[in-house]
């Protein structure tokens, strides 16, 4: 299973904070789920706390981070 978590406004977007799925290849494939359908073209992707892209490969047990972009100075 990959545990999906989603952060600040994706929360309400997505209607989950916390999400178990099953195992998916690469996060791109994971994120062609249709619940994922709602996320932004820009949202920010991190698996095991680390930022990744659509072709990065998932395994069991790991965590997914969806996170809306941030910007400040």
């Amino acid at each position: 299973m990959i545990t999906v978590k989603c952060f600040a406004r994706y929360r309400a977007l997505l209607g989950f904070e916390e999400l178990e799925v099953p195992w998916a290849a690469t996060l791109g494939d994971l994120l062609a789920d249709p619940r994922f359908a709602p996320l932004p073209k820009d949202a920010l992707l991190a698996v095991n706390l680390g930022f990744a892209g659509p072709e990065t490969p998932l395994q069991d047990g790991d965590e997914v981070a969806l996170m809306p972009p941030v910007s400040g100075g």
